[in-house]
């Protein structure tokens, strides 16, 4: 790819309101706008929960969850509920092991969300 086409791209995403520039003092930043952090929390998720699914097939425990805390906790909240919607009970593995190591809200959810698939469990 050229760089002509490389820095069409980014004002194409400028423009179209995915990204914005933010300035730390004289050195611009791309920042993802709201409408592109939309797009890419769902995406996140979605690829998180798909991770979840390689690990299980994997079938390599003990699982390591930490690579999950510190992360946006919109997102990781939204991975929760992409989880839950499953009823599938398969990942109560992971989050046992996740709500270990995570804070407190996120604990919580993860707590009802195993709550949630163990019930939903034949």
């Amino acid at each position: 790819m050229l760089l002509e086409e490389i820095l069409a791209r980014i004002d194409w995403v400028i423009q179209s309101g995915y990204l914005d520039i933010r300035y730390d003092g004289r050195l611009p930043l791309l920042v993802y706008s709201e409408l592109g952090w939309e797009v890419e929390r769902e995406t996140s998720a979605v690829e998180l929960l798909c991770g979840f699914d390689t690990m299980l097939a994997a079938g390599r425990g003990p699982f390591d969850m930490s690579y999950l805390k510190d992360r946006n906790r919109g997102m990781i909240m939204l991975l929760l509920d992409k989880v839950e919607a499953t009823g599938d009970p398969k990942y109560v593995p992971l989050l046992e092991v996740w709500e270990q190591i995570d804070y407190k809200k996120v604990r919580a959810r993860i707590r009802q969300v195993i709550q949630h698939l163990s019930q939903s469990a034949p």
